[in-house]
């Protein structure tokens, strides 16, 4: 777990623009920089937060969109009988009456064994979609590793056809118990699909399904993750997962940053990413339209006199248009000025950047809790969110960030409650489900 320093911050974000050239106006994603701070303190040296994000537009129009390349893979296990299979069927038929005529899509079932009920084909030729879809009845075990292994395979026979954007969204109520069946094989198969621009999203549903094991898929894959406690909700998750997948605006997106002499990055939070030297580099699998995803990297910074300025970052993204299938790029840069002024400094905060990084050394906390409260160490688990809310406290105090403080206060009763009780099967859920969401760090733009 990463410590929050409060004096010792700063960040890069690209999250809007500035001054943006015609060219740059144009394109799906813009880049800017800005600071956590524009004033570091002076004469001292400085471990601070960089801060990459990407400010997506919204395609013009559903014409213009990507179409899409999609398996669902639904999990018809005994265990989803009655309303699960009842609400499963409900939210796949809504679904694929939002896709267009040219889409792709293919239809895995699996139980104790997996099924392919409809083979990837384009909407307007799977006649027999919606009949399979009312077909899926309920029986057998959990066949979860086998189902996303087929639905891959389904995708793959369309993945090199023109604009099309492969996502699985996989569904499941169960343990994984036929086949692999641990976080890291499904981690491994994660992995192993995102190189070939797959993503996979998990459903989980109730409170039966393997938490650790849905989150690890995602993550790997670079794809969505949700927790659905009542089956009345899937038809929502389902439409705004959709929401997503046809608002892709870019795709194969590396973002390198690069730090001069004098700034030292040391690794990122929250996210895989690769450091070599003064460079760090992250790729993402694809972006959405209407809304930013953001990479944070921890860095030392060397102290400079009071009235200095200098460069801190330049942040280059390379990424295909997914609409025009063309190469593109955005690029920033940031300088910071230094002060012995304490005043200045504070005065100087973005409260935006201060609540994203804290939010994300949080749900870093959440996770170590999670692993504490599993080893039978609940003591040790409320220890490690006290200290996380008094650091987090401390940084709401001294630059008045009410967000902030908000997270610090919310984490303090539930350090008690751990300590008390640990965690219910329903709070480990959230846990992870939250500390995965955050870490996905996206949010949908007002």
């Amino acid at each position: 777990m990463k410590t929050f320093i409060p004096h010792l911050l700063f960040a890069v974000a690209l999250t809007g623009a500035t001054l943006l050239s015609a060219k740059q106006a144009a394109q799906p994603v813009r880049v800017t920089v800005d600071l956590d701070r524009t004033v570091l303190p002076a004469n001292e040296a400085n471990r601070s937060v960089v801060k990459i994000g990407l400010d997506c537009l919204r395609p013009p129009g559903r014409e213009a969109r990507p179409p899409v390349n999609l398996a669902l893979v639904i999990d018809r296990s005994g265990s989803m009988s009655g309303d699960k299979i009842d609400r499963a069927r409900e939210a796949a038929l809504e679904l694929v009456s939002r896709l267009g005529p040219d889409d792709i899509v293919s239809l895995i079932a699996y139980d104790s064994g997996v099924e392919t009920l409809v083979p990837a084909q384009r909407v307007r030729e799977a006649r027999e979609l919606e009949s399979a879809i009312r077909g899926l009845e309920a029986r057998g075990n959990t066949a979860l590793h086998g189902g996303v292994v087929r639905a891959a395979a389904e995708v793959r026979r369309h993945l090199g056809e023109g604009r099309h954007v492969p996502r699985i969204i996989l569904l499941s109520d169960g343990q994984a118990n036929v086949d692999p069946s641990s976080p890291d094989e499904l981690g491994r198969l994660g992995a192993s699909l995102v190189k070939e621009g797959i993503s996979v999203t998990t459903i989980g549903l109730g409170l039966g399904f393997n938490e650790d094991l849905m989150t690890r898929l995602a993550e790997r894959s670079d794809g969505n993750t949700y927790f659905v406690e009542n089956s009345d909700d899937l038809p929502r998750i389902f439409a705004a997962e959709l929401g997503d997948v046809l608002n892709v605006v870019a795709r194969r997106v590396v973002i390198e940053i690069n730090f001069p002499a004098g700034v030292r990055p040391l690794h990122f939070v929250g996210r895989d990413g690769s450091i070599r030297g003064q460079k760090a580099e992250l790729t993402l699998n694809q972006l959405y339209g209407g809304q930013q995803k953001f990479a944070l990297v921890e860095v030392e910074i060397e102290a400079s006199s009071a009235g200095a300025e200098r460069e801190i970052a330049q942040a280059s993204v390379r990424y295909e248009d997914a609409v025009n299938q063309r190469p593109a790029t955005a690029t920033a840069a940031s300088r910071v000025k230094f002060s012995g002024d304490a005043k200045v400094v504070v005065a100087s905060a973005n409260h935006q950047v201060q609540t994203d990084y804290a939010a994300n050394v949080m749900a870093l906390a959440k996770d170590k809790a999670v692993e504490l409260v599993d080893a039978g160490r609940r003591d040790e688990a409320a220890k490690v969110l006290r200290q996380q809310a008094a650091e987090l406290q401390a940084v709401g105090e001294t630059y008045s960030n009410r967000a902030v403080s908000s997270l610090a206060a919310t984490a303090a009763p539930e350090a008690d409650r751990v300590a008390r009780e640990g965690l219910s099967n329903a709070e480990r859920k959230t846990y992870r489900n939250d500390a995965a969401s955050t870490r996905n760090q996206q949010a949908t733009k007002p």
